[in-house]
């Protein structure tokens, strides 16, 4: 089964020559033909080599429509937990939904029993035919590691092994994957041993997102750990995730670490367009110009449709608030319009708002790497009492993290 069918819509007039960067002095080159592979999870084959990352409250089906018209890549679905979605949690069942028009279905798993994990991988292939299981071992939030769940749980080791063991084993031939960050802090790094342990236990492919849970998102990814993960681990592909906030970021470290792909998070946010800029380039051609207002505000528009179709009931626009500020993030509409946007509750006062707006502004590029979303840290990580001393037990955390409906 290939993710690659659907070529990369334009949404702009090519510039005249064809950089990989809009706010570089210099100008690198795009992808030289043959350079980089197509991203093989399994029988997926995914070109360009680019993944959405799970971002809870965003990639839902709305989000990844509206990113999927722009370019072909792996679209993953934001993350359910098992035990919720066993128990038949309305939340969760909700959040794990797919669209008609997603042809290859990804989701990513949050769970910490082994055999609560290997009972939702088998019912997600088996009952609603997922393609792609993503497990997520690289949370931060303290609701979840204070319960030994995401960031935390690599350091019991042999307890991560079950787990990914148990998950692969009910996927049968869909492809599993994890993400995960280099460690808890510069104290205690885990990621070179749970790329090793997914290697061995079956994965298709492993993500790092090169930050410590410490670090939140503050700082700078650390590429060089993506370079050291992939030299450890060579039997299945590498992919990088952390500050790629243009194409020729992702050329620059496929280039620099030679991982085998990019996970996509908060740099598209507000800007799913990026997925175009990144199709041009991997294939080696010129940029689609920069959005200017009134391309951006067609995206809006559209994105806030389909939520109000899919969630049907205006009151989905509650969601969109977010993304209405990173839409314009940058854009000299003035803060009378910005605090309209982040109190917007129905499509006609979202399109009276924009229409205030002159269409022809240009992109702020200044803004262009400018962070949206999360941009805390650093700050210690709350962890369960006693989890770093005992870091061989292979049994589950006793602090209910299971009870977590939706992560984030």
């Amino acid at each position: 089964m290939s993710v690659v069918d659907t070529a990369a819509e334009d949404i702009g007039r090519p510039v005249p020559v064809p950089p990989a960067s809009y706010t570089s002095s210099f100008t690198p080159a795009s992808a030289d033909a043959g350079e980089f592979s197509a991203l093989k999870l399994g029988s997926l084959a995914v070109w360009p080599p680019v993944v959405l990352a799970p971002m809870a409250g965003v990639t839902d089906v709305p989000f990844r429509s509206l990113c999927r018209g722009f370019g072909a890549g792996l679209y993953v679905n934001q993350m359910i937990t098992a035990r919720a979605w066993l128990e038949g949690n309305a939340k969760t069942r909700k959040l794990a939904e797919f669209g008609p028009d997603e042809k290859t279905r990804s989701i990513q798993l949050y769970g910490t029993v082994p055999h609560e994990v290997g009972e939702t991988v088998r019912r997600l292939v088996a009952e609603d035919g997922v393609d792609h299981i993503d497990m997520n071992f690289g949370c931060p939030v303290p609701k979840v590691t204070r319960h030994g769940g995401g960031a935390a749980l690599p350091v019991r080791h042999r307890l991560l092994r079950r787990i990914v063991a148990a998950a692969v084993g009910a996927a049968g031939d869909v492809p599993v994957t994890i993400k995960f960050r280099i460690g808890v802090d510069d104290d205690v790094i885990t990621f070179i041993d749970t790329g090793k342990i997914a290697e061995d236990e079956g994965c298709a492919a492993i993500a790092l997102h090169a930050r410590t849970a410490a670090q939140l998102y503050s700082g700078s990814a650390r590429w060089h750990a993506i370079g050291e993960l992939k030299q450890a681990v060579t039997s299945i592909p590498v992919l990088g995730n952390g500050d790629i906030w243009e194409p020729s970021d992702a050329l620059a470290m496929m280039r620099e670490t030679d991982c085998d792909g990019v996970v996509i998070g908060r740099g598209c946010l507000g800007r799913p367009w990026l997925f175009a800029a990144l199709a041009a380039a991997f294939d080696g051609q010129p940029l689609p110009e920069l959005p200017n207002f009134g391309d951006v505000t067609e995206m809006m528009m559209q994105h806030a449709r389909h939520l109000v179709e899919w969630y049907e009931d205006e009151a989905a626009l509650r969601q969109f608030r977010k993304h209405a500020l990173w839409y314009v993030m940058g854009f000299p509409i003035g803060g009378e319009m910005r605090q309209s946007l982040a109190r917007v509750s129905t499509l006609a006062e979202l399109q009276g708002l924009v229409a205030q707006a002159d269409p022809d502004m240009a992109f702020p590029i200044d803004v262009l790497r400018q962070a949206r979303s999360h941009t805390g840290g650093p700050r210690d990580v709350h962890l369960p009492e006693g989890w770093l001393e005992d870091r061989d037990n292979d049994q589950p955390p006793a602090s209910g993290a299971e009870a977590i409906v939706s992560g984030g």
